[in-house]
């Protein structure tokens, strides 16, 4: 295993799942993007964000792979709605969703970037959020 798929699965192990947010500070570079900004705080702002609609999410790494300075995870979460999540109010619902994150590491082995894509409609029909189609021109 590389130095990098290490830290992609402490990330995961560390930051998304145990709430260790020292661990940010050791793994995330300053100029991540995050949410709101940039650094190891954007990122967190983003987890507790997460976790406050969500407080016992968990995430499961279903496939890791590595190549040169970067990481793609594929996982699976699940967790109980009990706060507000975007205009979502709390359901008590459970909810499972899939999705796939791809890290990419600065020379210093820190990740310098997050790009994650996860399937949220499927989150929401869970959440027992209508999903209308948008009105074309003509009603049709």
């Amino acid at each position: 295993m590389t130095d990098l798929e290490v830290a992609a699965r402490r990330f995961v192990a560390d930051v998304w799942n145990g709430g260790r947010e020292e661990s940010a500070y050791e793994l995330i570079a300053e100029g991540c993007p995050g949410l709101g900004g940039t650094g190891p705080a954007a990122t967190l702002a983003w987890h507790r964000d997460r976790r406050a609609a969500f407080p016992d999410l968990r995430y499961k790494i279903v496939d890791l792979v590595a190549s040169a300075d970067r990481v793609a995870v594929r996982w699976r979460a699940a967790g109980t709605q009990a706060g507000q999540f975007g205009p979502v109010p709390p359901t008590g619902q459970v909810a499972s969703w899939s999705g796939a994150t791809f890290l990419r590491f600065d020379a210093d082995g820190l990740i310098a970037d997050v790009w994650s894509v996860n399937e949220l409609f499927q989150l929401l029909q869970q959440l027992g959020v209508e999903m209308l189609p948008p009105l074309t021109p003509g009603g049709a």
